[in-house]
C-alpha cells in the first residue's frame, strides 16, 4: 500500500465549529480514509502554512483521493497538499531500476 503525506487547512467556518464544540476528529478522518479502503496511520494539528498533516496509507491514488474530495466538498478544509511517500526499501528498488533503464536515455539538447 502506498503512504500520502497530506497537508491542509480548516475554513474559517470549522475553526469557529471547533471552538465553538472542541473536538478530536481522528477517528472521523480514521473512519472516513477506512470507508475507501485506508488507514489513518497519523494525525496531527500543525501551526504555520498548514493546519494539520494526515499521515494515511491506500490502495492507490484513485481511492485515497475520495475522503479528500469528501472533506473538501463539505466545506470543512481547503487548500490541500498531498505527497506520495516511498520507504526506504521500496526506493532502493526504484533506485535499481533507474539504473537500468538510465544507460537507454538521452538527455534534452543531447
Amino acid at each position: 500500500m502506498t503512504i500520502y503525506i497530506t497537508q491542509g487547512n480548516y475554513t474559517s467556518e470549522a475553526i469557529r465549529g471547533l471552538m465553538n464544540k472542541p473536538e478530536d476528529r481522528t477517528e472521523e478522518i480514521a473512519k472516513l480514509v477506512a470507508a475507501t479502503g485506508g488507514k489513518l496511520l497519523s494525525y496531527y494539528a500543525t501551526f504555520g502554512e498548514y493546519d494539520f498533516m494526515l499521515i494515511t496509507e491506500g490502495p492507490n491514488e484513485m481511492d485515497a483521493a475520495v475522503p479528500l474530495l469528501v472533506a473538501a466538498g463539505t466545506g470543512g478544509v481547503a487548500h490541500l497538499k498531498t505527497t506520495i511517500a516511498i520507504r526506504p526499501a521500496d526506493m532502493k528498488h526504484v533506485l535499481g531500476k533507474a539504473a537500468a533503464v538510465a544507460g537507454k536515455f538521452r538527455p534534452a539538447g543531447k
